[in-house]
């Protein structure tokens, strides 16, 4: 069994056939999905596709190149609605994208600590979107675990070692996506072989970065089996112990998600 902790069943890439790539996942041994809130004044459609199907949970959240757009959401907003639906089991997605650059610092930073404020008081992961920002990144999940420990997952990490092991340091998780699987990416595979073994998780950020294997196309769960496998290679498992891992950890970490 695998745990896709990290995917966006609710974009337009998916309309037309999502009972079939469900299916998929399900047929490819990735029991349970996670599908991650982008904007919170969206949360309606994540729900109904969650509703609709049984092994799909969501979060509640605003992610940082969308930050400006939803400046007036507090962290009272995200935790009163973290607690009125089941099927939310995570805060975010948040964080810094410097990369892009589509969003204020500013405004970023101003999200991103709502949401802090929000995961630690509702106990529920934060996912944290972290590009082109280890430097500011480290510096707040410094700053704020001083004040108060939370749960988060350094989510499609693309960052470097230093980040990694604050990351981990400071009681986080962290979630490795298709990036893992490309052949210029040995610093990042070097990076997951000394993760611990009880702070890894594996997603597809679908409909974004699909494994080597469909490189170039459209991600979707089922394909979070490949990623799989090559972290285990890192790590110098079994895929099917890595499978375990990281669907162990996954409950952990979303301690709100059922097994089912």
């Amino acid at each position: 069994m695998l745990i896709d902790t990290h995917c966006h069943l609710d974009f337009a890439d998916f309309d037309e056939e999502r009972d079939a790539l469900i299916e998929r996942a399900h047929d490819a041994g990735v029991k349970q999905m996670v599908t991650i809130s982008t904007r919170v004044r969206k949360l309606d459609g994540l729900l109904a596709i969650t509703q609709t199907y049984p092994s799909v949970f969501c979060s509640v959240g605003t992610h940082p190149n969308n930050a400006g757009e939803e400046l007036d959401i507090q962290a009272e907003d995200l935790i009163r609605l973290a607690s009125q639906h089941e099927k939310i089991v995570a805060i975010g997605e948040a964080g810094l994208d410097y990369f892009y650059d589509t969003q204020t610092p500013a405004d970023q930073k101003t999200g991103l600590l709502r949401h802090i404020a929000a995961a630690r008081e509702t106990g529920l992961p934060l996912v944290i979107h972290s590009r082109s920002a280890d430097e500011d990144m480290i510096e707040i999940l410094t700053v704020e675990s001083g004040k108060g420990t939370f749960p988060f997952i350094l989510h499609c990490f693309s960052s470097g070692p230093e980040l990694a092991r604050v990351g981990v340091e400071l009681g986080g998780y962290v979630s490795f996506s298709g990036i893992l699987t490309f052949p210029k990416s040995e610093e990042l595979r070097a990076i997951a072989s000394t993760v611990p073994m009880d702070r890894l998780l594996v997603e597809t950020d679908a409909p974004y970065l699909a494994p080597k294997r469909w490189r170039g196309k459209r991600n979707e769960p089922s394909y979070v089996v490949n990623t799989a496998k090559v972290l285990a290679s890192c790590k110098g498992v079994s895929t099917d112990e890595m499978a375990r891992i990281t669907t162990e950890n996954a409950f952990r970490i979303f301690s709100k998600m059922p097994r089912l």
